[in-house]
């Protein structure tokens, strides 16, 4: 059986931050996105409110600041490891944020086989944010719908990884999930629940409870 692996990147791929964070910190914004991401965690707005805020924010935003906070991202160990691991198993590995598209697709030079992110314009910016580009957690499941359409497999063949409520509409709709550094309320609605800072442990829970396999 063939197997969909679906990675959320803020919180997920990424121990204790986000792309968000990482690119403001790079333009001594750290104050501003931190209001700006209290203010999302909160509901006080959504994600394509949230998007146009940070699209104003980075108006001096360049290349070379996406590069710097990429690189210097708190990532989990292992993350090249387990895509690498899941290519020679035959299965497929992809990642869904919410997140700014510039910025999640710089993860296929890992070994994603394909990275979904919310929409925004080139960078440096000369055009506004276009609301029917942004991500919103149903568009997540949508993605994932699109990601087996191209794949050949269902849902019923895919595995999510995430750790907050913008995660939960993609964990009620596949059968198997992994609650990664996760909110309680995700955890509670995962098939298994890991802390810590290595996405080879994360992986490795999968174990009997693939999709697809009689763990009897």
């Amino acid at each position: 059986m063939t197997l969909l692996h679906l990675f959320d990147l803020d919180g997920t791929l990424m121990y204790g931050s986000a792309a968000p964070v990482e690119i403001s910190r790079q333009l001594g914004l750290s104050a501003e996105i931190a209001e700006l991401e209290r203010a999302f965690g909160a509901q006080e707005m959504g994600p394509h409110q949230f998007s146009v805020a940070a699209h104003a924010l980075w108006a001096d935003l360049t290349p070379v600041h996406v590069r710097a906070a990429f690189d210097g991202a708190p990532w989990l160990a292992g993350i090249r490891d387990v895509w690498q691991e899941i290519r020679e198993r035959g299965d497929y590995c992809a990642v869904i944020s919410l997140s700014p598209s510039f910025f999640v697709e710089l993860l296929l030079e890992w070994g994603a086989h394909a990275a979904h992110g919310s929409v925004f314009p080139e960078v440096p910016f000369t055009r506004p944010v276009e609301e029917s580009g942004i991500l919103t957690p149903e568009g997540k499941v949508m993605v994932a719908d699109r990601l087996c359409a191209q794949f050949g497999v269902s849902r019923a063949d895919c595995v999510a990884y995430g750790d907050s409520v913008t995660d939960a509409m993609l964990f009620e709709a596949v059968p198997v999930s992994v609650a990664v550094n996760a909110r309680p309320y995700l955890a509670e609605r995962a098939t298994h629940v890991y802390e810590g800072r290595d996405l080879r442990e994360a992986y490795q829970l999968v174990g009997l409870t693939r999709p697809g396999v009689d763990a009897s």
